[in-house]
C-alpha cells in the first residue's frame, strides 16, 4: 500500500447537477455546480499535476474527467462495487453525497498503488459503446413485448408491427455501428474475432472495441476488465462460492454468453461443453467458462495480430 503525503488529493461525488468535493490537504469540503465554468474554475485552484478519485455515474462525470485531465491532473475512477464494499471495510454508517467524497480520497490515498490512471478512450470509442448499449435496450424490449403481448390474441397484428419496426431499428443500428468500426480502425480486428465459432459481427465488435480500451498487459487483465473474472471467498478448509465480478459494461458479457451457447453446438467447442457437463456443471456455468475461453482467445488474435486457429480449446483456461 502506498500512502501519498506530497500531491494534493481531491475525492468528488458526482451527480447531474453538482459536484461534491473533498480536498483532503486542506480537509475542505466544497460543492461545485455541474457546469463548464464552475468545473474549470474549480480545476484552476487545484495546484499542478492533483490527484483527483471520481466515482463512475452513468455520463455526468465525463465532462470534469476530461477537463481534469486536460489541465494535467490524474484522473481515478473508480468502480462503484470497489467504493461500496470499501465503505464497509472501514466502518462507514452512512452515505451521502458528503462522505463519498471524503470516502474517495481516502481510498485513492490509500490504494494507489493497486489503481490505474484514467486516459482518454481512444478514437470512437465512447460512440461505439453507446450505440451498443443503446441496442441492448432494443433487445430488451422486444423481449419483454414477446413476453407480455404474446399470450394475448387481440394484440397480434399490433405485436407484428411493433416488432417489424423494432428490427427495422436494430438493422439501421448495425450498419451505424459497421461504420464506426471502420471509422476507428477496428475492422482487422472485428474480422479476427468472427473466426471464432460462435462470435458474431455484434459480439466481435464488442471484443475489439472492449480491447482497444487499454494496453492490457496480458488475458487476465482483459477477462477482469469485461467482468468475467471471479471472486473468490475461502476461508480455512471452507470452499467458497465463486461469482463473476461483473465490473464494467454489461453489454460484452451479454454477447459473450450468447456466443458461448452458439459455439456450444460447433463441432469445435460441443466436447469441451459436454466434457464440462460431465463433472457435474449446470449448463449456465459452462457458458460462462465458454464465454472466459473465447474472449481469452480474441485477446490473443488482438494482441498477436494472428488468424484464428480451431484447435486445443480444451487448453484455454
Amino acid at each position: 500500500m502506498t500512502t501519498i503525503t506530497s500531491q494534493t488529493v481531491a475525492g468528488v461525488d458526482v451527480a447531474k447537477t453538482e459536484l461534491v468535493v473533498y480536498r483532503a490537504d486542506l480537509q475542505e469540503t466544497l460543492i461545485v455546480i455541474n457546469e463548464l465554468g464552475p468545473i474549470k474554475k474549480w480545476l484552476r485552484s487545484l495546484p499542478k499535476g492533483s490527484l483527483i478519485a471520481l466515482e463512475a455515474t452513468s455520463s455526468y462525470h465525463i465532462q470534469t474527467v476530461e477537463l481534469a485531465h486536460a489541465m494535467g491532473h490524474t484522473l481515478y475512477v473508480i468502480d462503484g462495487y470497489r467504493l461500496s464494499n470499501y465503505r464497509k471495510g472501514t466502518g462507514g454508517r452512512s452515505k451521502t453525497d458528503f462522505s463519498d467524497a471524503r470516502l474517495l480520497a481516502r481510498y485513492l490515498t490509500n490504494e494507489l498503488e493497486d489503481l490505474r490512471p484514467w486516459s482518454p478512450p481512444p478514437k470512437g470509442f465512447s460512440k461505439l459503446q453507446g450505440l451498443m448499449r443503446k441496442r441492448s435496450q432494443l433487445v430488451q424490449i422486444k423481449v419483454a413485448l414477446n413476453q407480455s403481448w404474446a399470450d394475448e390474441p387481440m394484440l397480434k397484428r399490433q405485436l407484428k408491427e411493433l416488432l417489424a419496426v423494432i428490427a427495422k431499428v436494430d438493422t439501421q443500428i448495425q450498419k451505424m455501428l459497421h461504420t464506426l468500426i471502420e471509422e476507428a480502425g477496428l475492422t482487422s480486428q472485428v474480422r479476427r474475432c468472427e473466426g471464432i465459432e460462435g462470435v458474431g459481427p455484434l459480439t466481435a465488435a464488442a471484443l475489439a472495441t472492449s480491447f482497444s480500451r487499454g494496453d492490457f498487459k496480458s488475458s487476465d487483465a482483459f477477462i477482469a476488465f469485461l467482468g468475467l473474472d471471479l471472486r473468490v471467498s475461502d476461508s480455512g478448509q471452507k470452499t467458497g462460492r465463486r461469482r463473476l465480478s461483473k465490473r464494467g459494461d454489461s453489454e460484452p458479457r451479454r454477447l459473450l454468453h450468447n456466443a458461448s451457447m452458439a459455439a456450444s453446438r460447433s463441432d469445435i467447442w460441443k466436447p469441451v461443453y459436454e466434457r464440462y457437463l460431465a463433472r457435474g456443471l449446470k449448463a449456465t456455468q459452462v457458458y460462462v467458462i465458454m464465454a472466459r475461453k473465447i474472449a481469452r482467445v480474441a485477446f490473443a488474435l488482438m494482441k498477436n495480430q494472428s488468424e484464428y486457429q480451431p484447435a486445443g480449446m480444451e487448453g484455454v483456461a
